[in-house]
């Protein structure tokens, strides 16, 4: 089971008694969770990130996580697994061998940020941090607030993580318009703006 928190592209972030009912179903049914939280640190709203791997001991759970979203460098493809398996299932069932050997084989990351992620992670002041959830919060505050005032987009969550917020597009109160992917093609023709159509991400009228 793959779960991506906080969520791209709704901006959502799960609370911890949601997670627990992730975990005892991925226990069910036998399987194990694989948590995307490469916005980990991004959670700005009122409910705090828990990362999945608290729940370890009631499921195997691989944690993914990545330099590019905290530190703001859009294309650094530098990233990290950790597992958290308490009960010693991921090495049993050879998973985490598996982990090793597609890593031993594939390329690794360019040179000049293997070079310099030693400084970035060891001297990035914790006001670095704290600016860029405040400016994700605020621009998610003034997001919201101004979608209320165009009647035909409706924004059902406020955003709390992540860089991101899924809108819904009313059709009905719009004339000349097909779908979501209309709507963009002429925002952007016409005003400039680009915004991702909610059909590329599996949800139809939706930006």
């Amino acid at each position: 089971m793959v779960l991506i928190n906080p969520g791209n592209p709704c901006g959502n972030v799960f609370r911890k008694q949601h997670l627990a009912k992730v975990a005892e179903t991925a226990r069910k049914l036998g399987i194990l969770v694989i948590a995307d939280e490469v916005y980990d640190h991004l959670a700005f709203g009122e409910t705090p990130f828990v990362p999945m791997g608290v729940f370890g001991s009631i499921v195997p759970v691989i944690m993914v996580g990545s330099i590019s979203k905290r530190w703001i460098v859009p294309g650094w493809r530098l990233g990290w697994i950790v597992t958290s398996d308490p009960n010693g299932i991921l090495k049993k069932t050879k998973i985490v061998e598996g982990i090793k050997g597609i890593l031993n084989i594939t390329t690794d990351p360019t040179t000049f940020t293997q070079g310099a992620i030693s400084d970035i992670i060891k001297n990035t002041k914790e006001d670095f941090f704290r600016k860029t959830i405040d400016l994700l919060r605020e621009t998610a505050d003034v997001c919201f607030e101004r979608l209320k005032e165009i009647h035909c987009i409706t924004c059902p969550h406020k955003p709390e993580g992540s860089m991101f917020v899924m809108v819904e597009l009313k059709l009905s109160l719009l004339n000349g318009i097909e779908d979501d992917v209309d709507f963009c093609c002429k925002l952007a023709r016409e005003e400039s703006v680009i915004i991702l159509p909610g059909s590329a991400v599996g949800l139809k009228n939706w930006l």
